[in-house]
């Protein structure tokens, strides 16, 4: 991510460092993030080793370009640091897909939060090791120190929190410690991969929970978002790239942030390496193994081949006037690419599909559009197709 830091960052940089220097040489046993089994003293709560926020400091919202994509979330994290645990925003579930941002935005709510008022107690937690501790907590008979330890928290940011799943006691265990920091205001936020509604093996009651606040999600990040991205990560390095190199890795990078900048961050260490300047033919090399040929002219007739190969029907049953659900699903998810893919008009579309209308081409490429705002499962699907139709998913 990048590490351009301001004055406000600078500052929490030199807070965490002079707390590391006044820590014993000797760590106190299961002082990492896989335990804090001695660190459930709540008598001594006040320690800076009990009260470590394992919060990444260059997570902040100077750091997160803002975008039509993440709009919404990061004006409720904002409201939040502001006023932790007194919006109507408790708890925050911010979901979307890998790579965009979901864990800086929500560290970066901590991390404001504690800039303001350093005697706040933030945390930061995966769900995996939310439940690495609390295993070792019963292995030691110390679930009540370790839930008292958590009841200390003003703000607990638990990332990734579909990892609970199928876990029963530490959902248990997590419903009560979120029960009890809700009625005492203190601050919830929550990453997932997906929606709540969409979690599977996560308790009903558990999930109730989850909707009290707002949910937002973070999508991909259209071009001008991707190309913003770019600039700051660039300007946070010092480096000078050209406008068209810049404008190239935008384009070709479009699902996942952290891959557009590691792909960035290797290019400019390349060029370093090699000691030249980066220009267009060195982006285009560093990305021969990631870039999906996209030159190939892509036709109805190809898209329908592939759609109908996939779902084990011929493509005359995808033209044809049946109403089976598989063929149905199959016909739309064609008439979608179709529409998304191929220069061909609407009419022309509906027409290679049984002289069918330009309308319902249109509904067609509504309901898959709409069916990927909550369907996981659907959206592996599109991406599969898109795979082996060596079609590069647009932003």
């Amino acid at each position: 991510m990048p590490q351009y830091r301001n004055s406000q960052q600078n500052r929490m940089m030199e807070e965490q460092q002079q707390q590391h220097q006044h820590r014993p040489q000797t760590p106190p046993q299961g002082g990492n993030m896989d335990g804090f089994v001695d660190h459930f003293r709540v008598p001594n709560a006040q320690e800076s080793t009990y009260r470590e926020s394992y919060l990444n400091p260059t997570y902040t919202f100077e750091t997160f370009i803002e975008g039509d994509c993440n709009r919404l979330a990061r004006s409720a994290g904002i409201a939040i640091a502001k006023k932790p645990g007194a919006t109507a925003f408790n708890p925050l579930v911010v979901y979307g897909g890998v790579g965009l941002g979901k864990t800086h935005l929500a560290q970066a709510v901590g991390n404001e939060v504690k800039y303001s008022d350093p005697s706040k107690f933030v945390l930061y937690v995966s769900s995996e090791q939310f439940t690495t501790q609390f295993i070792e907590a019963l292995k030691n008979n110390n679930v009540q120190q370790f839930t008292n330890y958590y009841l200390q928290v003003d703000v607990l940011i638990v990332d990734d929190i579909q990892f609970l799943a199928k876990k029963e006691k530490t959902q248990e265990n997590f419903f009560h410690i979120f029960n009890r920091l809700h009625q005492n205001g203190k601050q919830i936020i929550m990453t997932s991969d997906r929606p709540p509604r969409s979690l599977e093996g996560l308790t009903d009651r558990l999930l109730s929970r989850f909707k009290w606040g707002l949910t937002a999600d973070i999508q991909k990040p259209d071009f001008e978002t991707r190309v913003a991205i770019v600039k700051q990560k660039l300007m946070s390095e010092g480096v000078m790239v050209p406008d068209d190199v810049v404008e190239y890795l935008a384009y070709n990078i479009d699902s996942n942030i952290r891959e557009l900048e590691g792909t960035l961050v290797s290019l400019v260490a390349n060029a370093s390496l090699m000691q030249k300047q980066v220009d267009l033919d060195m982006a285009k090399n560093a990305l021969l193994n990631i870039v999906r040929n996209t030159e190939k002219e892509i036709t109805i007739e190809f898209i329908q081949q592939i759609v109908a190969e996939y779902f084990g029907i011929s493509v005359d049953e995808l033209k044809s006037k049946t109403r089976k659900k598989d063929i149905a699903q199959a016909r739309q998810i064609a008439m979608y690419f179709s529409k998304e893919y191929t220069k061909e008009p609407l009419k022309s579309i509906g027409n290679q599909f049984g002289g069918r209308d330009h309308s319902t081409v249109v509904h067609a490429s509504k309901a898959v559009t709409k069916r990927t705002a909550s369907d996981a499962l659907y959206n592996r699907i599109l991406e599969e197709l898109l795979d082996q139709m060596n079609i590069k998913s647009k932003g």
